[in-house]
């Protein structure tokens, strides 16, 4: 299997009980995960040796969000330790028509405070297969898109495959600012994978006609933006995950990749939803896997969105299944039976 590195921010997760509100909840369900370390627990459940670069304090809390890792397989060699903060998100989930609500408490955190100086990126890099990042982690601070575009100057140089999860976070910055950053970093990227938000947002490619809240999705509007993305930035695969938003508990859920020559839509599902945080990332851990072991980029993309249907079942950030659960579900068997 392949050396997978992973770079960005985890942090402590909150949780309300079930579907209580915050003004109604007296504890909280306490989990770790965040867009990088969410792949890497996805990869090093496929079989990877997946790595997950970050800076955590020292204290208790920090040894804990590395212990959340090192639980499911992730190397954290690479973690550099200091600072004061593990970035926190508080979430209520929502059920129906009553949409789930993210509050974040991250500003400065370790990571988003870390240097260049914390990081052996060649160490990093030697003998690595295939680079992750998102968006977000350029978003935390001016910081922090220093240190990513060292590491990603240090995957080029290693001769690492790079993809990106786009990613666009409101709350972090504007459409301004992720331009600016994300347009540049655009040149060390080999896959790009990002809905339409994202694409306009980050990037500044105008969406289609497509409407997430309506269950409504036109593909071509899709395939004119990666046309235009691969143009402009020569892309070797793009791809993105189609939401219907039905409510908070039922969405219908999909795919779609473009290799600059040939768009591919995967099969649909009908998804129950238990957690849809990290549904995106279980996505880009189940492409990264199925580019790297699959027969092509149609297979691949197939898996990437069997396994994401399967992570909206799970409770917490991580994507706790097996390759062999995945394939059950690629092979057309939704039954959900007991197995016994």
């Amino acid at each position: 299997m392949a050396k997978v590195i992973t770079m960005g921010e985890i942090m402590l997760r909150l949780s309300t009980p079930g579907n209580t509100r915050f003004t109604q909840s007296n504890n909280f369900d306490v989990v770790y995960g965040g867009g990088e370390a969410n792949v890497a627990v996805s990869l090093a459940n496929y079989g990877h040796d997946a790595y997950f670069v970050s800076k955590l304090p020292k204290h208790e809390i920090g040894q804990c969000a590395v212990n959340s890792l090192r639980q499911f397989g992730v190397n954290t060699d690479f973690i550099a330790r200091g600072g004061d903060r593990v970035g926190i998100y508080f979430l209520e989930t929502g059920a129906s028509m009553r949409a789930s609500k993210v509050v974040y408490d991250r500003a400065d955190s370790a990571i988003a405070l870390a240097d260049v100086s914390d990081f052996d990126f060649d160490a990093i890099f030697e003998g690595a297969d295939w680079f992750h990042w998102t968006g977000i982690t350029p978003a935390l601070s001016e910081k922090s898109a220093v240190v990513l575009e060292e590491a990603l100057k240090a995957a080029k140089k290693h001769g690492v495959t790079v993809s990106v999860d786009l990613n666009f976070r409101k709350k972090l910055w504007t459409p301004e600012q992720a331009q600016k950053v994300m347009t540049n970093l655009m040149q060390y990227v080999d896959v790009c994978i990002g809905n339409e938000e994202d694409a306009e947002k980050c990037l500044g490619f105008k969406p289609g006609e497509t409407n997430v809240e309506q269950g409504e999705l036109e593909l071509e509007g899709y395939k004119n933006i990666f046309k235009e993305m691969q143009e402009k930035f020569n892309f070797k695969f793009l791809a993105t995950t189609l939401r219907e938003s039905h409510s908070a508990s039922e969405n219908g859920w999909s795919a779609l990749i473009y290799d600059g020559n040939e768009f591919y839509h995967s099969r649909h599902y009908n998804i129950k939803i238990v957690d849809r945080v990290g549904g995106g990332d279980s996505f880009s851990g189940g492409l990264i896997h199925g580019l790297l072991t699959r027969p092509n980029f149609k297979d691949a993309l197939e898996y990437a969105v069997a396994a994401s249907a399967l992570k909206h079942t799970i409770p917490g950030d991580y994507n706790l299944v097996m390759e062999d659960e995945v394939e059950v579900l690629v092979q057309g068997d939704a039954s959900g039976r007991v197995q016994r």
